[in-house]
Protein backbone atom coordinates (compact mmCIF):
# COMPACT_ATOMS: atom_id res chain seq x y z
CA UNK A 1 0.00 0.00 0.00
CA UNK A 2 1.58 3.32 -1.23
CA UNK A 3 1.99 5.81 1.82
CA UNK A 4 -0.41 8.05 0.61
CA UNK A 5 -3.05 5.80 0.87
CA UNK A 6 -2.59 5.06 4.29
CA UNK A 7 -5.11 5.60 6.69
CA UNK A 8 -4.11 8.01 9.74
CA UNK A 9 -2.69 6.73 12.05
CA UNK A 10 -5.24 7.35 15.30
CA UNK A 11 -2.63 7.17 18.02
CA UNK A 12 -4.20 6.29 21.06
CA UNK A 13 -6.81 4.08 20.00
CA UNK A 14 -7.18 0.46 21.84
CA UNK A 15 -10.46 -1.26 21.07
CA UNK A 16 -11.08 -4.25 22.69
CA UNK A 17 -10.30 -7.43 21.09
CA UNK A 18 -13.34 -9.49 19.32
CA UNK A 19 -14.18 -13.04 19.32
CA UNK A 20 -13.27 -15.32 16.78
CA UNK A 21 -16.17 -17.15 15.80
CA UNK A 22 -15.82 -20.03 13.03
CA UNK A 23 -18.11 -19.56 9.94
CA UNK A 24 -19.30 -23.13 9.71
CA UNK A 25 -16.36 -24.14 11.36
CA UNK A 26 -12.94 -23.48 10.00
CA UNK A 27 -14.22 -23.85 6.62
CA UNK A 28 -10.93 -22.30 4.68
CA UNK A 29 -9.19 -25.37 6.12
CA UNK A 30 -11.71 -28.22 5.96
CA UNK A 31 -15.33 -29.11 4.69
CA UNK A 32 -17.72 -26.54 6.28
CA UNK A 33 -20.09 -27.59 8.88
CA UNK A 34 -18.51 -30.82 9.35
CA UNK A 35 -17.11 -31.86 13.26
CA UNK A 36 -13.05 -31.86 11.40
CA UNK A 37 -13.98 -27.80 10.84
CA UNK A 38 -15.36 -27.46 14.01
CA UNK A 39 -13.02 -28.97 16.38
CA UNK A 40 -10.15 -27.06 13.86
CA UNK A 41 -11.57 -23.73 14.53
CA UNK A 42 -11.56 -24.44 18.73
CA UNK A 43 -7.97 -25.45 18.40
CA UNK A 44 -7.32 -22.11 16.00
CA UNK A 45 -8.60 -20.01 19.12
CA UNK A 46 -11.98 -19.32 18.17
CA UNK A 47 -14.17 -18.67 20.94
CA UNK A 48 -17.64 -19.81 19.06
CA UNK A 49 -18.66 -21.72 16.14
CA UNK A 50 -21.80 -20.97 13.78
CA UNK A 51 -23.28 -23.62 12.25
CA UNK A 52 -26.72 -23.71 10.35
CA UNK A 53 -29.71 -26.36 11.04
CA UNK A 54 -32.36 -28.47 9.15
CA UNK A 55 -34.42 -31.27 10.52
CA UNK A 56 -34.32 -34.69 8.73
CA UNK A 57 -37.79 -36.95 7.92
CA UNK A 58 -36.92 -38.52 11.09
CA UNK A 59 -36.53 -35.81 13.44
CA UNK A 60 -32.80 -35.33 13.73
CA UNK A 61 -31.38 -31.65 13.58
CA UNK A 62 -28.33 -32.05 11.11
CA UNK A 63 -25.50 -29.15 11.16
CA UNK A 64 -25.56 -28.11 7.21
CA UNK A 65 -26.43 -25.18 5.33
CA UNK A 66 -28.30 -25.56 2.62
CA UNK A 67 -31.71 -27.31 2.68
CA UNK A 68 -30.49 -30.38 -0.07
CA UNK A 69 -27.45 -32.32 -0.24
CA UNK A 70 -25.68 -31.83 -3.86
CA UNK A 71 -23.31 -28.31 -3.14
CA UNK A 72 -21.11 -29.68 -0.59
CA UNK A 73 -22.30 -33.64 -0.72
CA UNK A 74 -22.42 -36.90 -2.32
CA UNK A 75 -26.07 -37.44 -1.46
CA UNK A 76 -28.78 -35.94 -3.48
CA UNK A 77 -32.40 -34.54 -2.55
CA UNK A 78 -33.89 -32.24 0.33
CA UNK A 79 -32.98 -33.03 4.14
CA UNK A 80 -36.24 -32.88 4.83
CA UNK A 81 -37.97 -35.48 3.14
CA UNK A 82 -34.81 -38.04 3.65
CA UNK A 83 -33.95 -40.01 7.41
CA UNK A 84 -31.35 -39.89 9.19
CA UNK A 85 -30.73 -43.23 10.07
CA UNK A 86 -29.48 -45.18 6.87
CA UNK A 87 -29.41 -42.34 4.83
CA UNK A 88 -27.97 -38.80 5.24
CA UNK A 89 -25.89 -40.86 7.96
CA UNK A 90 -23.98 -42.54 5.51
CA UNK A 91 -23.82 -39.21 3.02
CA UNK A 92 -20.03 -37.66 3.14
CA UNK A 93 -18.58 -34.20 1.97
CA UNK A 94 -17.09 -34.21 -1.64
CA UNK A 95 -14.27 -32.09 -0.10
CA UNK A 96 -11.16 -33.53 1.49
CA UNK A 97 -10.93 -34.94 3.88
CA UNK A 98 -14.10 -36.53 3.38
CA UNK A 99 -16.05 -35.84 6.52
CA UNK A 100 -19.82 -36.89 7.78
CA UNK A 101 -22.44 -34.66 8.48
CA UNK A 102 -22.95 -33.99 12.01
CA UNK A 103 -26.00 -33.79 14.02
CA UNK A 104 -26.76 -31.14 16.39
CA UNK A 105 -26.55 -33.64 19.95
CA UNK A 106 -22.64 -34.04 18.13
CA UNK A 107 -22.22 -30.71 18.04
CA UNK A 108 -23.31 -30.29 21.80
CA UNK A 109 -20.85 -33.05 22.76
CA UNK A 110 -18.31 -31.43 20.98
CA UNK A 111 -18.97 -27.94 23.44
CA UNK A 112 -19.50 -30.54 26.32
CA UNK A 113 -15.89 -31.28 26.77
CA UNK A 114 -14.47 -30.56 29.03
CA UNK A 115 -11.29 -28.28 27.20
CA UNK A 116 -14.38 -26.59 24.81
CA UNK A 117 -16.70 -25.69 28.10
CA UNK A 118 -15.62 -21.90 27.13
CA UNK A 119 -17.00 -21.74 23.45
CA UNK A 120 -20.22 -20.65 21.98
CA UNK A 121 -22.23 -21.87 19.42
CA UNK A 122 -24.22 -19.76 16.82
CA UNK A 123 -26.92 -21.61 15.29
CA UNK A 124 -28.00 -20.26 12.64
CA UNK A 125 -31.49 -20.94 11.65
CA UNK A 126 -32.31 -21.14 7.97
CA UNK A 127 -36.18 -19.73 7.16
CA UNK A 128 -36.53 -23.15 5.69
CA UNK A 129 -37.23 -24.74 8.73
CA UNK A 130 -40.91 -25.66 11.08
CA UNK A 131 -39.57 -23.61 13.93
CA UNK A 132 -41.96 -25.20 16.35
CA UNK A 133 -40.85 -28.49 15.10
CA UNK A 134 -37.10 -27.47 15.15
CA UNK A 135 -37.39 -25.89 18.65
CA UNK A 136 -39.38 -28.75 20.47
CA UNK A 137 -36.39 -31.34 19.18
CA UNK A 138 -33.77 -28.79 20.20
CA UNK A 139 -34.81 -28.80 23.81
CA UNK A 140 -35.10 -32.42 23.83
CA UNK A 141 -31.46 -32.29 22.83
CA UNK A 142 -30.38 -29.70 24.78
CA UNK A 143 -32.00 -30.71 28.05
CA UNK A 144 -30.39 -34.55 27.49
CA UNK A 145 -27.33 -33.20 28.74
CA UNK A 146 -26.56 -33.06 33.06
CA UNK A 147 -26.45 -29.41 33.96
CA UNK A 148 -27.56 -28.08 30.93
CA UNK A 149 -29.00 -25.15 32.20
CA UNK A 150 -25.95 -23.60 33.46
CA UNK A 151 -23.06 -25.85 31.35
CA UNK A 152 -24.65 -26.29 27.78
CA UNK A 153 -28.08 -23.74 27.75
CA UNK A 154 -25.97 -20.35 28.11
CA UNK A 155 -23.56 -21.04 25.13
CA UNK A 156 -25.90 -21.49 22.52
CA UNK A 157 -27.11 -18.97 20.71
CA UNK A 158 -29.96 -18.63 18.49
CA UNK A 159 -29.55 -16.70 15.32
CA UNK A 160 -33.15 -15.90 13.52
CA UNK A 161 -33.54 -14.56 9.81
CA UNK A 162 -37.22 -13.96 10.07
CA UNK A 163 -38.98 -12.69 13.04
CA UNK A 164 -41.91 -15.46 12.64
CA UNK A 165 -39.08 -17.51 14.34
CA UNK A 166 -39.41 -15.05 17.31
CA UNK A 167 -42.51 -16.67 18.80
CA UNK A 168 -41.87 -20.53 18.67
CA UNK A 169 -38.24 -19.29 19.94
CA UNK A 170 -39.70 -17.76 23.14
CA UNK A 171 -42.11 -20.59 23.55
CA UNK A 172 -40.35 -23.53 23.58
CA UNK A 173 -36.70 -22.85 24.15
CA UNK A 174 -36.77 -18.74 26.12
CA UNK A 175 -33.19 -19.32 27.93
CA UNK A 176 -31.66 -19.57 24.73
CA UNK A 177 -30.12 -15.88 23.79
CA UNK A 178 -31.81 -14.86 20.62
CA UNK A 179 -29.39 -12.80 18.11
CA UNK A 180 -30.81 -11.68 14.77
CA UNK A 181 -28.82 -12.47 11.75
CA UNK A 182 -29.33 -10.05 8.96
CA UNK A 183 -28.06 -7.34 6.28
CA UNK A 184 -30.47 -4.23 7.45
CA UNK A 185 -30.18 -1.92 10.05
CA UNK A 186 -33.82 -1.06 9.26
CA UNK A 187 -35.47 -4.78 9.70
CA UNK A 188 -33.18 -5.30 12.91
CA UNK A 189 -34.39 -2.26 14.43
CA UNK A 190 -38.19 -2.63 13.08
CA UNK A 191 -38.55 -6.75 13.90
CA UNK A 192 -36.28 -7.67 15.99
CA UNK A 193 -35.03 -4.91 18.66
CA UNK A 194 -37.65 -5.73 21.39
CA UNK A 195 -36.74 -9.79 21.59
CA UNK A 196 -32.99 -10.16 20.48
CA UNK A 197 -30.12 -8.45 22.51
CA UNK A 198 -27.54 -8.85 19.60
CA UNK A 199 -26.97 -8.67 15.75
CA UNK A 200 -25.29 -10.56 13.52
CA UNK A 201 -24.65 -8.11 10.37
CA UNK A 202 -23.32 -8.70 7.07
CA UNK A 203 -20.10 -6.46 7.20
CA UNK A 204 -21.08 -4.72 4.21
CA UNK A 205 -23.91 -3.14 5.83
CA UNK A 206 -22.25 -1.55 8.64
CA UNK A 207 -20.12 0.18 6.76
CA UNK A 208 -22.11 3.45 5.31
CA UNK A 209 -23.71 6.17 7.50
CA UNK A 210 -27.09 3.81 8.53
CA UNK A 211 -24.55 1.14 9.89
CA UNK A 212 -22.33 3.33 11.73
CA UNK A 213 -25.41 4.65 13.09
CA UNK A 214 -26.90 1.70 14.04
CA UNK A 215 -24.01 0.25 15.43
CA UNK A 216 -24.07 3.94 17.70
CA UNK A 217 -27.25 2.86 18.59
CA UNK A 218 -26.77 -0.38 19.68
CA UNK A 219 -24.07 0.76 21.96
CA UNK A 220 -26.10 2.61 23.74
CA UNK A 221 -28.81 0.22 24.30
CA UNK A 222 -26.23 -2.49 25.16
CA UNK A 223 -27.10 -4.57 22.19
CA UNK A 224 -24.25 -6.53 21.03
CA UNK A 225 -23.81 -6.88 17.37
CA UNK A 226 -21.45 -9.21 15.11
CA UNK A 227 -20.44 -9.21 11.82
CA UNK A 228 -19.94 -12.16 9.11
CA UNK A 229 -18.46 -13.23 7.04
CA UNK A 230 -15.17 -11.42 7.18
CA UNK A 231 -12.25 -13.07 5.40
CA UNK A 232 -10.25 -9.57 4.33
CA UNK A 233 -7.49 -8.44 6.81
CA UNK A 234 -8.86 -4.81 6.26
CA UNK A 235 -12.11 -5.42 7.22
CA UNK A 236 -11.06 -7.46 10.40
CA UNK A 237 -9.17 -4.07 11.53
CA UNK A 238 -12.25 -2.29 10.57
CA UNK A 239 -14.77 -4.18 12.92
CA UNK A 240 -12.43 -4.18 15.78
CA UNK A 241 -12.47 -0.47 15.21
CA UNK A 242 -16.24 -0.21 15.70
CA UNK A 243 -16.49 -2.33 18.82
CA UNK A 244 -17.77 -5.34 17.44
CA UNK A 245 -18.76 -8.44 19.71
CA UNK A 246 -17.40 -11.14 17.16
CA UNK A 247 -16.03 -11.74 13.96
CA UNK A 248 -17.20 -14.44 11.90
CA UNK A 249 -14.87 -15.67 9.50
CA UNK A 250 -13.96 -18.71 7.28
CA UNK A 251 -10.28 -18.03 8.51
CA UNK A 252 -10.10 -18.42 11.90
CA UNK A 253 -6.01 -19.06 11.80
CA UNK A 254 -5.72 -15.25 9.90
CA UNK A 255 -8.24 -13.84 12.59
CA UNK A 256 -6.11 -14.85 14.89
CA UNK A 257 -2.73 -13.74 13.69
CA UNK A 258 -4.11 -10.29 12.91
CA UNK A 259 -5.77 -10.29 16.83
CA UNK A 260 -2.15 -10.53 17.93
CA UNK A 261 -0.83 -7.49 15.70
CA UNK A 262 -3.87 -5.48 16.82
CA UNK A 263 -3.35 -6.06 20.29
CA UNK A 264 0.50 -5.16 19.87
CA UNK A 265 -0.52 -2.17 18.47
CA UNK A 266 -3.92 -1.58 16.98
CA UNK A 267 -2.82 2.37 15.65
CA UNK A 268 0.06 1.12 13.73
CA UNK A 269 -1.95 -2.06 12.06
CA UNK A 270 -4.63 0.09 11.33
CA UNK A 271 -2.39 2.66 9.23
CA UNK A 272 -0.53 -0.27 7.54
CA UNK A 273 -3.49 -2.23 6.52
CA UNK A 274 -6.50 -0.05 5.80
CA UNK A 275 -6.32 2.34 3.28
CA UNK A 276 -7.52 5.79 3.08
CA UNK A 277 -10.09 5.24 0.64
CA UNK A 278 -11.59 2.09 2.34
CA UNK A 279 -15.19 3.48 3.02
CA UNK A 280 -15.41 3.21 -1.12
CA UNK A 281 -13.10 0.31 -1.88
CA UNK A 282 -15.67 -2.17 -2.37
CA UNK A 283 -19.02 -1.64 -4.83
CA UNK A 284 -20.57 -3.72 -1.87
CA UNK A 285 -20.24 -0.86 0.42
CA UNK A 286 -22.15 1.50 -1.53
CA UNK A 287 -25.92 2.53 -1.03
CA UNK A 288 -27.25 1.12 -3.78
CA UNK A 289 -26.12 -2.25 -4.63
CA UNK A 290 -27.19 -2.31 -0.93
CA UNK A 291 -30.49 -1.18 -1.31
CA UNK A 292 -30.54 -3.98 -3.91
CA UNK A 293 -29.05 -7.07 -2.26
CA UNK A 294 -31.49 -6.06 0.72
CA UNK A 295 -34.17 -6.02 -0.94
CA UNK A 296 -33.66 -9.39 -2.75
CA UNK A 297 -32.56 -11.19 0.24
CA UNK A 298 -36.07 -10.21 2.00
CA UNK A 299 -38.11 -11.20 -0.52
CA UNK A 300 -35.84 -14.60 -0.75
CA UNK A 301 -36.30 -14.98 3.04
CA UNK A 302 -40.55 -14.45 2.78
CA UNK A 303 -40.45 -16.75 0.20
CA UNK A 304 -38.92 -19.38 2.15
CA UNK A 305 -40.10 -19.19 5.09
CA UNK A 306 -43.62 -18.91 3.40
CA UNK A 307 -44.60 -15.31 5.00
CA UNK A 308 -44.01 -11.79 4.72
CA UNK A 309 -42.51 -10.02 7.60
CA UNK A 310 -45.47 -8.32 8.73
CA UNK A 311 -46.85 -11.74 9.33
CA UNK A 312 -50.14 -13.51 7.73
Amino acid sequence: MGAWTKSFKLNGLQPPMPECWGHRGASAAYPENTIASFDRAIRDGSEGLESDVHVTADDVIVMFHDPSLERTTDGKGNIKEQAWKGQIENVRTTAKPQQQIPTFDQVCSLLMKPENKHVKLNIDIKPDNDPDRLFRLMKRVVSSYPNYEVELGPRLILGLWHPGFIAPALEHVPSLRRIHIGGSPTVARTYFWKHCDGFSMWFASLVGAEGQAFLAQAKKENKDVFVWTVNRKDEMIEATRWGVKAILTDKTDLFQTVRVEMQRDFALTRSEEVGFFFRWASWRYWMLPQFVIQSMWIANLQTRAGSTFEGE
